[in-house]
């Protein structure tokens, strides 16, 4: 029961270490894996909760049914999926429903409701995790209002709490305790890198035929382990299982070994299985601070005026500018305004296009001899 106990906390991936080691080489994958990679990402998640959770009862009651565990595990499963999904719609429906009069209380309102969902799902005995992460998919794909800046808020969120979280279970480790068990982590980490994760993969993957080998060997390689399985590590201990210590420092150090070996050849073997194509790179404001909604596909830029764009006259109609961008604003030293046709324009001045779409504004640098 302990082996299984400690291959369910094992059983977490992590796939934003996946794309931030991806984004910082500039690279993204083909076939479309990088929903795949998300969506058993955030789902697995879950599940190795549960799973911990059965097994932890299990060796703590020995003399509880198996059959109540069972009960148990599809209990948590289903009513965690219920309530994830209808508490996400009911709380779309309240957030474009009341009015808040500080833009930024939005934000707050949908921790509120992240926190109400995982206590009332977890109240009524169901799965807290899932019924989160599922209501978070339901408000992510929903409309609602101010969505870019929660989304932006979020993002600075959870890049805090890694830190925090990180910084937290470092304190639990004595690293003299991870040399005695060097020689089992091992062993476990290289079978569960060479063998389990591509048998897993690979039987899962056998209904879906569309997925190329290559794609499958990939998928296989990008197991990689992050803080999660180090957290769920910690409830053991809690539990006060017998060698609850034991499994945390073999987690730790298994989650080390994947992020050393796989974590180091992602972007290597995602080159090597011809996976990897260049990320477009986004276009950024720097000096102008405006922002469209997803429902609006335009696309800004900004461009700086040099001295082989005035050859034909210091007008803005003297510029070549295609007919499906328009110059919405100008800035001079520290001063905005809105230009007109007849405006002049000095070296120096920065322009903020608008286009109607991103293969427009690559039209426009292109005939402008300007880069994004």
């Amino acid at each position: 029961m302990e082996s299984f106990l400690l291959a369910s906390v094992m059983s977490s991936t992590d796939s934003a270490s996946v794309f931030n080691l991806l984004r910082s080489k500039g690279l993204s994958l083909k076939e479309n894996l990088r929903p795949m990679l998300e969506f058993e990402s955030g789902s697995n998640d879950p599940m190795a909760y549960m799973l911990t959770i059965t097994f932890i009862s299990v060796i703590n009651n020995p003399a509880d049914s198996i059959w109540q565990m069972v009960l148990f595990f599809f209990m948590q499963l289903i009513i965690g999926g219920f309530a994830g999904y209808f508490l996400g719609k009911l709380s779309v429906r309240i957030i474009n429903k009341i009015n808040l009069d500080n833009d930024s209380l939005y934000s707050v309102l949908i921790i509120a409701c992240m926190f109400f969902i995982f206590s009332f799902t977890d109240f009524v005995k169901g799965n807290g995790y899932l019924a989160v992460y599922l209501a978070g998919l339901v408000i992510g794909n929903s409309k609602y209002i101010h969505k870019r800046s929660v989304i932006k808020f979020f993002d600075g969120l959870t890049w805090l709490f890694q830190i925090v979280m990180f910084l937290a279970l470092g304190l639990l480790v004595n690293p003299s305790e991870l040399l005695p068990v060097a020689g089992i982590s091992l062993s476990i980490g290289v079978f569960m890198i060479l063998v389990g994760r591509p048998l897993a993969v690979f039987l899962s993957l056998i209904p879906i035929r569309k997925i190329t080998l290559r794609a499958r060997v990939y998928v296989s390689w990008v197991g990689l382990r992050g803080a999660v399985p180090i957290i769920f590590a910690t409830y053991p201990w809690i539990a006060g299982i017998p060698q609850a210590k034991m499994i945390f420092n073999i987690v730790f150090f298994i989650t080390i070994l994947s992020l050393i070996v796989q974590g180091s050849s992602l972007t290597w073997m995602a080159r090597f299985l011809r996976l990897s194509k260049k990320k477009q790179e986004e276009t950024k404001l720097t000096e102008f601070d405006v922002e469209f909604s997803e429902d609006i596909k335009s696309a800004m830029s900004e461009l700086t005026i040099k001295s082989e764009h005035l050859v034909n006259g210091h007008k803005i109609m003297n510029i070549s500018i295609p007919e499906r961008t328009l110059v919405v604003m100008v800035k001079r030293n520290n001063h905005y305004f809105i230009p007109k046709g007849n405006t002049e324009l000095n070296v120096g001045d920065i322009l903020l296009l608008i286009s109607d779409d991103e293969k427009a504004l690559q039209e426009t640098y292109k005939q402008m001899g300007g880069k994004v």
